[in-house]
């Protein structure tokens, strides 16, 4: 590989990890509700299951699902079904003591996430077609690729949950009202929904 394309995978990967998902709205959601300890369950699933996907994808599952519309599509739907019913969750949490019965993303359902994150796949597929696939040192490549997107995506939901982490006490609110945390729980599902309308977009896109 070369330092031209090195640098190109870079800031694919700085790029794909850090703007604002499903995995970076949990990120700073669960810190912010739960604490930073509860939320690094979730953090180290999500490079674990997007490299997974990633091995996947260029062991040739990409071209499987692309190739099957109702695959595809029932992916995308249980992406949505799944993302809406955190939203919901998120808007109907309250307070803080709410919040300790709302449901925690371990580690197993980090990795499961990744398996039904568009914005994962799309992100896998493009570096599998981009950076992987058609070339003599394909296996290198792959690890290569695999070392660099683990780094920045532990990276940045670790940054996310820094800044959940930071606005926790501040969230409570006055008095401990918590107010100020219902609408932050708000503003997270907004954004969660708001990526069901862009993978929904993306997807009629390439349909």
């Amino acid at each position: 590989m070369s330092s031209t394309e090195l640098l190109a995978l870079l800031a694919l990967a700085a790029v794909g990890t850090f703007t604002p998902g499903p995995n970076t709205a949990l990120s700073a959601t669960l810190a912010a509700n739960h604490g930073w300890r509860r939320a690094i369950p979730f953090v180290c699933a999500v490079p674990v299951g997007w490299s997974i996907l990633l091995i996947l994808n260029a062991a040739g599952l990409g071209v499987v699902v692309l190739g099957l519309p109702p695959l595809r599509w029932g992916l995308l739907a249980a992406s949505m079904m799944y993302l809406m019913w955190l939203a919901f969750k998120l808007a109907s949490t309250q307070g803080l003591s709410e919040a300790s019965n709302s449901p925690i993303v371990g580690f197993k359902e980090g990795v499961i996430l990744q398996f039904i994150n568009i914005k994962a796949w799309f992100l896998a597929l493009s570096v599998v077609s981009g950076w992987v696939i058609g070339h003599d040192n394909t296996l290198a490549r792959l690890l290569t690729a695999l070392p660099i997107f683990m780094f920045f995506g532990l990276a940045s939901n670790l940054t996310y949950v820094w800044i959940g982490a930071s606005l926790r006490h501040w969230l409570r609110g006055p008095n401990d009202t918590a107010q100020r945390l219902q609408w932050f729980n708000r503003l997270m599902a907004v954004t969660l929904l708001a990526t069901v309308v862009w993978m929904t977009y993306s997807a009629l896109s390439l349909s």
